[in-house]
């Protein structure tokens, strides 16, 4: 079998954000905001580009200490999140957020401005489509 190089865009497994948090979001909004959405990541957006990234765990976590502090997006972000062109490789997306261990990546468009988000779930979702034959190699 011959090894071959698949070039995949990682646009073509993210999904459009339609959901983020502003950096004065309340902990008590953006933990209501995960759970109705079903989402694990929230990008924090300022003037539509990407400024931070919070975890649906992470906020789970700090949801105790919310009691004693009035905690906002800001403090709970991770700052400047991983963020990647419209247009890169899904391979190479994939490599770095392993590197990194991260969960998710931001897609910008060519002016900085968040498109979409691909989750580590979205390269499982690509990983069994190729195993199953429905991406062509």
């Amino acid at each position: 079998m011959k090894n071959e190089h698949l070039e995949i865009a990682v646009d073509e497994f993210g999904s459009p954000i339609i959901s983020f948090a502003t950096t004065d979001m309340s902990l008590e909004q953006m933990i209501d905001m995960m759970q109705d959405k079903g989402f694990r990541h929230l990008p924090v957006l300022e003037r539509r580009k990407p400024i931070g990234m919070i975890s649906c765990r992470d906020l789970l976590l700090l949801k105790g200490l919310n009691q004693h502090f009035d905690l906002k997006a800001s403090d709970v972000m991770v700052e400047n999140p991983y963020c990647v062109p419209s247009g890169t490789s899904i391979g190479d997306v994939a490599f770095e957020m392993s590197q990194q261990k991260i969960g998710s990546a931001i897609i910008v468009d060519d002016k900085g401005c968040a498109d979409s988000i691909f989750t580590s779930i979205d390269g499982l979702n690509a990983l069994v489509e190729i195993v199953r034959g429905e991406i062509e190699i």
